[in-house]
Formats: C-alpha cells, sequence, structure tokens
C-alpha cells in the first residue's frame, strides 16, 4: 500500500506558561493509507515542525520531509525504516527533520501494527513485553515544602519511584537545592526509589554540579538527570566520578543515533534516557535500546506528554526485561490527558504494561481534540502550502 496523506495538528492550551512542562502544546501527525489510519507525535515545537514537512527546497540535501514519504511503499518494517533512511538523506541539512520524522515514524508503526494485527513491540522483534515501574514524573514544588507534599501524594497514588525536576532547582544555591533533595525524599518516603532531574541547568559546569553531590548520597538519589547538555561528554564523565554511587541519567536530547551512541560510549551515563518523539521516531530508538543493552547501560523512556506518545516510548524497550523503569507523567495538562480516550494505568502491584493491541493500541480522541486545534496557514510566493486538514 501507499502512504496517501501525512497530516500535522497544532495542539495546545489556551495559555502556555512558561514552565518545563511538555504537555502544554502537541505535534500530532497522521498518516493515512490502504484505508487505515496511524497516529504519532513529534516531542517539539509544532510550528517548525509542521515547516520542515512542506518547505520548499533550499538544495539537493535540505529537501522537505515530505519528498521522503508521500507516496512511499508502507508494506512491512523495512519500507519504515527505508523511508527514515530517506528522509535522513534528502533532508539532512534541515535540522528539525528528525523531529518532523519521530512523529511520522511512530505513525507508520501504529499503521502497520493494525494492517499485521500486531502490537509495534512484536513488529520490533520482540517476543514479550515486560512490566515496567513507573516513576511519577513531575516539577520540583516552588518551595520544600509543595515538594514534600507531591512526593507524599505520589505514594499514596502507588507510586514506587518518583523523578523531581526543574522548576527552581539549580538557580538559587546549593542549600536552597539541598533542602530540596530532602523534602523530596522525605515525601517520597525511605524505601521509595529517587531520582533528581536538573534539567541541563548547569550547561558544563562540573564544579557547580559537584557541590550537589554529597548531598545526592545522603538522601539516596538512585541517578541524576541531565546535569548538563547532552553533548558535554567530558563533563558528564568528570562528574559521573565524583557522583558515585550516583549515577548519571541522560539523552533525552539527542535527536539521532549517533548522538545517543556518544552518550553511552563517552559519558559515563548508567542510565540513556531517549524520547522516540525527538530521535527519529521508534525505528532509531529500538536501535538505542539495542546498543545500549549491549553496552550494560539501562535504557529508560523519555516523555512528559500524552499517553499516545507513553505507549510510543515504551515500545522500543518493552522487550528487555532487565530495564524495569519507566517515566509516567503525572502532572499533564489536560490536553495530554484528553489525547487519548484511553490510557495506561498502573496495576495492583505498581507497574504498567504496554498495550497488547495492534499498533500503539491507543484511540486517538479526536472530538474532543477539536477544541485544543490551533488553526495555521503557511504561505510562500502567495500559494498555500499548509493548512491545518480536517480533524476527522
Amino acid at each position: 500500500m501507499k502512504i496517501e496523506a501525512v497530516d500535522f495538528f497544532y495542539l495546545s492550551m489556551p495559555e502556555v506558561y512558561d514552565i518545563g512542562d511538555g504537555s502544554q502544546d502537541a505535534c500530532l501527525v497522521r498518516v493515512r493509507a490502504g484505508g487505515l489510519t496511524g497516529w504519532g507525535e513529534c516531542e517539539a515545537a509544532p510550528l517548525p515542525s509542521i515547516a520542515a514537512f512542506v518547505c520548499p527546497m533550499s538544495h539537493s540535501a535540505c529537501k522537505p520531509v515530505r519528498a521522503s514519504v508521500l507516496g512511499r511503499s508502507i508494506d512491512d518494517v523495512a519500507d519504515i525504516r527505508r523511508i527514515g533512511d530517506l528522509v535522513r538523506d534528502q533532508s539532512l541539512d534541515l535540522l528539525q527533520a528528525d523531529h518532523t520524522l519521530s512523529g511520522i515514524d511512530t505513525a507508520l508503526w501504529d499503521l502497520l501494527g493494525k494492517r499485521l494485527g500486531e502490537p509495534v513491540y512484536r513488529l520490533l522483534g520482540y517476543e514479550t513485553a515486560y512490566p515496567k515501574m513507573p516513576y511519577a514524573s513531575m516539577l520540583f514544588g516552588d518551595t520544600p515544602s509543595e515538594t514534600y507534599d507531591k512526593g507524599r501524594r505520589t505514594r499514596a497514588k502507588g507510586f514506587r519511584a518518583a523523578k523531581f525536576g526543574w522548576g527552581p532547582i539549580g538557580l538559587n544555591g546549593v542549600e536552597a537545592d539541598i533542602e530540596q533533595f530532602k523534602a523530596a525524599r522525605e515525601g517520597l518516603g525511605e524505601d521509595g526509589t529517587l531520582l533528581i532531574d536538573i534539567g541541563t541547568v548547569w550547561r558544563d559546569d562540573v564544579d557547580a554540579a559537584s557541590k550537589r553531590v554529597k548531598a545526592l548520597r545522603e538522601v539516596r538519589a538512585t541517578w541524576l538527570e541531565e546535569p548538563f547538555v547532552s553533548g558535554a561528554l567530558e563533563a558528564y564523565k568528570q562528574l559521573s566520578l565524583r557522583a558515585a554511587p550516583v549515577k548519571l541519567a541522560g539523552g533525552e536530547g539527542c535527536h539521532n543515533f549517533h548522538m545517543a551512541r556518544h552518550m553511552i560510549d563517552y559519558a559515563a551515563i548508567g542510565y540513556v534516557q531517549i524520547d522516540a518523539g525527538r530521535i527519529g521516531g521508534l525505528s532509531v530508538a529500538k536501535r538505542v535500546a539495542d546498543y545500549a543493552h549491549a553496552r550494560g547501560v539501562t535504557y529508560v523512556n523519555h516523555t512528559f506528554t500524552s499517553h499516545l506518545q507513553l505507549s510510543a516510548s515504551l515500545q522500543p524497550f518493552a522487550g528487555l526485561e532487565d530495564d524495569v523503569i519507566a517515566e509516567y507523567p503525572v502532572e499533564p495538562k489536560s490536553l495530554a490527558i484528553e489525547l487519548t480516550a484511553n490510557h495506561i494505568e498502573l496495576d495492583e502491584d505498581g507497574f504498567i504494561h504496554v498495550p497488547d493491541a495492534p499498533g500503539l493500541g491507543m484511540t486517538v480522541n479526536v472530538a474532543r481534540l477539536k477544541d485544543y486545534l490551533v488553526e495555521v496557514e503557511i504561505r510562500v510566493k502567495g500559494q498555500v502550502i499548509y493548512q491545518t486538514p480536517d480533524l476527522d
């Protein structure tokens, strides 16, 4: 069958706030072929992602993403990977292309799974999808007291693990951070798995990060996430030696396989966190999962949006039995909640399961999304090259 249509939808909350919350808008992708529909998300600003799909050709290595997708055959998994390779070849200098491809690639896996009657994880090569232990992923409170309350509520909901990140952390001095770490531990309880996310606030400043190491050990943090930007390999490596036994986690900023491989090989991280909505989709994420497994680095999904993307993020490592921990957003905006009619819920033991249904196993709630749709029109030389499609 041939890819007949690829549609992008810019969705947004009525107001977007200056906070580290990626659930405030969404770039939803719909692919149609052979009477079937697949859905995916780009974890990126919607407008430039749409522009990368439709922009005029700049030169031979800077073509719009649609040139490599529309009209292509989609009959088996090899076709999905072939399309991804073509996008990377023909849109080499279009830096938003990997984000745009991520949503398309995910939608193609969803579509093919529906056609073959198989969940995506089986198409990726796994026979079994193992349960994952979700960590409640949330922002630090504005005060230690708020952070403490968040930790308490998290345990009451049945979570065994929680990650606190962004917010004021790293911005108000060492003592302020230490008080936040202690509040997170106290709220979560002595037996909870505590994860700390710095949100790259120190860029590549190893000394600034090192001042928090003693406190991280005292609160028994399992990992320190993204102390630096993804490319700061030497800074990661230096801090990993100072922080042990607390391990470093990173990789969500990687937007291709090679960036992720460098993090695994040279940054001395213990956990590689991959966002399937950024790195080029499930095809690339699975490749990273395989490589990380071979190198003894634990793969973790990165996601902070809808349950469509949660399902997508779980697929690449669903069959890795020992890579148990998984990100699970617990403070999403209504857009992210209402994007799907069904959700991935915790079981009675506090674990989550990859949907055992064709494709991603998620139903997009089309009727509700019309309330969040942002109308967009892109014109070049007086010609409309993109107009918001009908969401039906």
